[in-house]
């Protein structure tokens, strides 16, 4: 589609009480800024992000994303504001669509309808039924007349409820040739975007307004503008889920970050974490468990277990406070109580309560290998690196770090002293 973007993400956004650029917080387990070019890929192919506080931190984040966006160092010093964000910005298509790097929940969908228009000027704008505070939009005729600012506003005027959305689709000519008019003559002394719609309105400029979500459209400024955002996107993803066939049990409680993917007829518990794109295929998720960045197929994990990155888990049962790490398990039962790190673990094994792949020895990692139906007692620490056949038992309470051979029983234990009358003895 023959639309450029422009987004503005030069704020140091203050309102945060934060050392972290504004457009860097995350929602969903993606920074902010992340979404607006996601969503703005949907629509255009010349992407341009204006960056100024911190900029090398934005343009780092972003790049580990996006391989094709264009960044632009705003002069904050000489053209400070939306305006001076803009001014001297080359794109490459005749339409441009200008928004903020700071609205998570915005939708590509959303952002098409800007393009529907035909006039020099579309205007986004939300009807607020307390618009206290804002500037009014004043609409006559289906245009745009002027924005007026609250303590500027006539008696009639602070009774119109639609204010700006500041998301805004001009001509390339129309900034061509009212960016460079627009002065800084004000109490901030910056160059503001919305000094064009007058300038293009005494020009005879037809100047349409778009109305759009007040929820997608919505900025975040502060932590508390954040944390309502993180609730709208949770409950929109939860919904998405729920819609396509997935089961949840209070899914208030339940958290999913945007790159998750549920397939199947999954269960999900209350209480569960579900993050960086872990992937669920008809399993059970039960009681606040955790999968992080793993893959689960035909699998029930927990309640309370914790599944960490680059875990594959198929046709296996993970109970309660099993915590496993990089590991391949196909057909196993770990019931409860163990830590399985870098572990391959093949299927009809059983691994007992207190098992522990001990697989770091301070300076490196090592794996553990374990074969079909191998019975592991409770209490068993494996030391890596070791490798243990099929058909293997290992008593409890041993500690491994040999391999061991098909059919073998492998057992290491301490001989049992039992010194009778020692207890009348020692508390003598």
């Amino acid at each position: 589609m023959s639309i450029s973007v422009i987004i503005l993400a030069a704020g140091k956004g203050t309102r945060m009480k934060s050392s972290l650029p504004k457009v860097l917080h995350k929602i969903s387990g993606f920074e902010m800024l992340y979404y607006s070019i996601k969503e703005s890929q949907e629509i255009s192919d010349d992407i341009i992000v204006v960056v100024a506080h911190q900029s090398e931190a934005v343009k780092e984040a972003m790049g580990s994303y996006f391989k094709d966006i264009k960044f632009v160092e705003q002069d904050l010093e000489n053209y400070p504001g939306t305006g001076g964000a803009v001014r001297g910005i080359e794109c490459k298509n005749e339409k441009i669509l200008i928004l903020n790097g700071d609205m998570p929940l915005v939708e590509s969908e959303e952002l098409l309808k800007f393009a529907n228009f035909q006039s020099d000027i579309v205007m986004s704008v939300i009807e607020l039924e307390n618009p206290q505070g804002y500037g009014r939009v004043v609409i006559e005729d289906g245009e745009v007349q002027r924005i007026v600012e609250q303590k500027d506003a006539t008696e009639i005027e602070q009774k119109i409820k639609t204010v700006n959305a500041g998301v805004y689709l001009f001509n390339k000519n129309v900034l061509d040739k009212f960016l460079p008019q627009i002065q800084n003559n004000n109490a901030s002394s910056e160059y503001y975007l919305t000094d064009i719609i007058s300038l293009a309105k005494n020009d005879g400029l037809s100047i349409e307004p778009l109305i759009v979500s007040e929820q997608n459209f919505k900025g975040v400024n502060s932590k508390l503008d954040l944390a309502n955002s993180q609730t709208i996107m949770q409950r929109k993803i939860r919904e998405r889920f729920m819609l396509s066939g997935v089961e949840m049990r209070l899914p208030e409680t339940i958290y999913i970050e945007s790159n998750v993917e549920i397939d199947g007829t999954s269960i999900i518990e209350n209480g569960v974490s579900l993050v960086r794109g872990a992937k669920i295929i008809n399993s059970l998720i039960k009681t606040n468990s955790i999968v992080d960045d793993s893959v689960i197929k035909n699998s029930q994990i927990g309640p309370m277990a914790r599944i960490r990155p680059k875990s594959n888990i198929i046709n296996t049962h993970i109970g309660n406070f099993v915590e496993v790490k990089k590991s391949t398990l196909n057909g196993v039962k770990a019931g409860h109580l163990s830590y399985l790190g870098d572990s391959i673990i093949d299927e009809g094994t059983n691994i007992g309560a207190g098992v522990i792949t001990c697989n770091y020895d301070g300076k490196n990692k090592y794996q553990t290998i374990i074969g079909k139906n191998v019975f592991v007692g409770s209490d068993v620490q494996l030391i890596a690196p070791v490798t243990i056949e099929d058909d293997v038992i290992i008593g409890a309470g041993t500690t491994l770090s040999k391999d061991v051979k098909k059919g073998s029983l492998a057992i290491s234990r301490v001989a049992l002293r039992s010194v009778k009358g020692f207890y009348y003895k020692f508390f003598s």
